[in-house]
């Protein structure tokens, strides 16, 4: 995913659970990103005066809870079909500009998307905030940040690259990544703060989270690309290590980032025809605003428990209406 905050992604079924949780079986299964689905439009999207609606769904967990919470509302208490397509980010714009799908629930921040779809051509509408907010950064797990607390300061990683080393960082320190689509610094960060240490991509959010599963069982020192918010700190503490202070424009020129991520808050996005003629779609859409702990609830059962996003989403509707009935429509 293009989780930064300065730059930055279909097959018709009645319900959402069975996409979703293809799709996480294949990232698991396979190791790899999100296809590019951009031209295997659904033919419910931008269907006027039908009660379909065509939602885009990143590949990692946080953002299949949205859309699994978000699909069993319209679909359960507004009486909407719902279908689901995979995009990698950037493309999934594109696809929300044409009208191929209708909503986009998580999104971490693309300028010069936004000034093109939405300042420009208004094509696309922003939809209102999330709710949760979206920081990326470098973390080591905290069994070994209590052991040396020092690690935790990007000055002294170079003292720690050989623990950190494997056969995939080719002598240096190995710095995890996730899927080589999701937009990141870290290969600037290393080259700009001298650091001595390999950017190693896992493939997926899923591959990444089976190797750092796997540290942690052994206990071995690891220095990861990860995020919040994200239900694996639940089950592997991590500590994050302090990069050079985050300030507006630090990382206007990609090859010259030396400096922290920032934390974004997260955005939804609508076609700006759906916006207008979504009826009551489009507005649960644009009130749907929860919290991260409700995502990580609802993601750790997606991806720990091993529910079906749609069996999921019930669970959490069935304990939640105070927050979701105000979400809905007046009648």
């Amino acid at each position: 995913m293009a989780r930064t905050g300065t730059r930055s992604r279909g097959r018709v079924r009645p319900r959402t659970a069975g996409v979703l949780a293809t799709v996480t079986a294949l990232l698991a299964v396979t190791g790899c990103g999100a296809a590019d689905m951009t031209k295997q439009a659904s033919p419910y999207a931008n269907a006027q005066g039908s009660k379909t609606v065509t939602l885009s769904v990143q590949s990692w967990v946080g953002a299949q809870a949205n859309v699994a919470v978000a699909t069993y509302l319209l679909e359960h208490e507004l009486g909407y079909r719902v279908d689901t397509v995979q995009i990698d980010e950037v493309p999934a714009w594109d696809a929300l500009s044409q009208g191929r799908v209708d909503a986009i629930l998580e999104d971490w921040g693309h300028p010069e998307q936004e000034q093109r779809y939405i300042e420009d051509k208004k094509t696309i509408t922003p939809g209102g905030g999330l709710g949760v907010t979206g920081h990326i950064g470098w973390f080591v797990p905290t069994y070994f940040a209590k052991q040396h607390p020092d690690v935790t300061d990007w000055r002294n990683l170079n003292k720690y690259a050989d623990q950190f080393r494997t056969p995939e960082s080719g002598g240096k320190g190995q710095l995890l990544d996730g899927s080589p689509s999701y937009v990141t610094n870290d290969k600037a960060l290393v080259a700009n703060l001298k650091l001595d240490y390999q950017v190693v991509f896992s493939g997926s959010e899923a591959a990444q989270i089976t190797q750092i599963q796997q540290f942690a069982k052994e206990k071995k020192p690891f220095l990861t690309y990860w995020y919040t918010p994200q239900w694996l700190f639940q089950k592997v503490p991590m500590t994050e290590v302090k990069l050079p202070e985050y300030k507006e424009g630090c990382d206007a020129d990609a090859k010259k980032v030396a400096c922290a991520y920032p934390h974004t808050p997260l955005q939804k996005y609508l076609n700006a025809d759906f916006a207008e003629q979504g009826g009551g779609a489009a507005t649960l859409l644009k009130n749907f605003r929860w919290t991260t702990e409700a995502q990580n609830e609802v993601a750790l059962m997606i991806a720990e428990q091993k529910l079906t996003p749609e069996e999921a989403a019930e669970r959490w509707v069935g304990a939640n209406e105070p927050t979701w009935r105000k979400w809905l429509p007046k009648s």
